[in-house]
């Protein structure tokens, strides 16, 4: 990394301080952010704020500076039927969130994953799942207005009305200052009726292509060593259909608890990698006919999203890194993906223990940094409860992704080069760059693994 990319200005507004290492604060009043934001505070530079810490790369921490943890500002502060909205601190777990939105029959716009993030990390940073109908594929495109202190420690509200600068504070990952308060759209509870499939990956390439230009939400578990392809497939229901909570808390029971925590203790007790891989597709497959095939038949994404909570917190078990990929292309990319997993471990060794996970986006021109800005994608997560040998596997996963033209979140997508993002996002990379200048001036918001991307 360059020494440019490291490089904190300083003009003589703020106080420095002698850094030794990041100092972490837990605000429970937004005064406290303002105080420690603010041209008189001791708190050093760069202000980092951070929710569940599920983030997958360096967007929330700092070797120094300041972190700031939300998680006490916690208050779903009013929740609106007739206007449809509520509005939170963001602190709320996007699970609590959910259950609590259930007691007034409404929902959030969007089936989302890893239920167990704060909202405001979900907003500011990715927050995706399976979209189709009027669903948004990030909850951030779900923001009506937000309030935070800017790096400045001045309060300000950002309105519906403000179009562009509101698209610029979705997926800011916390670039733009510290939220303090957000009001998100709302609906009623619609249900839908869900499909499950198993198929090769030649099966599935040969439908890929359909299934990403309708309107259906997609979910799916790629087991590549098994050459098996789990299809999670719900459609707009004209009529009602019954749906039961207790079969979607098994399913991500099944899915974020069993398989992690089975698949390390195999690792720990099966030395040989043939014979444990073995088990550890076999499980899989078992699992995912189980809870899906035979449990769960409609839902809603009331019913879907509120599983998990922070005592279940399935981010912080887990090494993931998420790339996206035009769905237009995918039927190519899904057959690709298979002859890359074997080519990683006939080299290193080293393969997935859990399925990869995929969903199909809807285009979602919300936020500048939106990967789905231009057109539908499909986003591949792989997954692993195995530190050794992961990072090598992360940074061919990279340069595998970036070959077929994938795109990055930056809280989620490990190994991006630091020129990549220029040639993906263009001219929005170039205006969120020139806003984020004008909020943060003094770079106070911008610790090293940003810097190399927005400076």
């Amino acid at each position: 990394m360059s020494g440019n990319a490291m490089h904190l200005r300083r003009s003589g507004r703020y106080r420095s301080s002698i850094l030794q290492g990041p100092t972490a604060i837990r605000p429970t009043r937004v005064v406290d952010i303002k105080n420690a934001l603010g041209p008189d505070s001791h708190y050093a530079a760069p202000f980092r704020p951070t929710g569940a810490n599920s983030s997958a790369t360096g967007c929330t921490s700092s070797s120094t500076g300041t972190l700031i943890d939300l998680t006490a500002l916690n208050q779903i502060l009013n929740i609106d039927p007739n206007g449809q909205t509520v509005t939170v601190q963001p602190g709320v777990r996007i699970g609590d969130l959910v259950r609590e939105l259930s007691d007034y029959e409404m929902e959030l716009a969007g089936g989302h994953d890893l239920m167990s993030r704060t909202v405001g990390g979900a907003v500011a940073g990715g927050c995706i799942g399976p979209s189709f109908g009027d669903d948004s594929a990030f909850l951030s495109s779900q923001v009506e207005s937000i309030r935070l202190i800017t790096p400045a420690g001045k309060p300000i509200e950002i309105r519906s009305d403000q179009k562009n600068l509101l698209h610029a504070f979705r997926l800011s990952f916390g670039m733009l200052g510290i939220i303090y308060e957000i009001k998100l759209r709302v609906r009623p509870i619609r249900t839908f009726p869900v499909t499950h499939r198993r198929c090769t990956f030649e099966q599935f390439s040969a439908v890929a292509e359909k299934l990403a230009n309708v309107d259906v939400g997609l979910k799916f578990f790629l087991m590549p060593f098994r050459d098996r392809v789990y299809l999670d497939i719900r459609r707009v229901s004209a009529g009602e259909t019954a749906t039961h909570r207790i079969p979607w808390k098994v399913k991500d029971w099944g899915e974020s608890t069993v398989l992690p925590n089975v698949f390390k203790s195999i690792s720990r007790i099966v030395p040989s990698s043939g014979i444990r891989y073995r088990i550890i597709d076999e499980i899989s497959n078992l699992t995912q006919g189980i809870v899906n095939n035979r449990l769960v038949s409609s839902g809603s994404n009331s019913t879907a999203l509120s599983s998990s909570t922070k005592t279940n917190d399935a981010a912080k078990k887990l090494l993931y890194s998420t790339w996206f990929f035009p769905a237009a292309d995918f039927a190519i990319v899904v057959q690709a993906y298979r002859d890359f997993c074997f080519r990683a471990k006939e080299s290193s060794g080293f393969r997935c223990d859990m399925p990869t996970v995929g969903f199909r986006l809807g285009k979602d021109d919300s936020a500048l940094l939106s990967p789905s800005f231009d057109e539908p994608m499909i986003a591949l997560r792989a997954i692993s409860t195995q530190m050794k040998g992961w990072e090598d596997f992360a940074i061919d996963f990279g340069d595998f992704a970036r070959h077929w033209g994938g795109s990055p979140l930056f809280n989620q997508t490990l190994e991006v080069p630091a020129d990549y993002p220029a040639h993906v996002f263009g001219s929005r990379l170039d205006l969120f760059r020139k806003i984020r200048r004008q909020f943060d001036p003094e770079n106070r918001m911008m610790n090293p693994f940003l810097s190399q991307y927005f400076l």
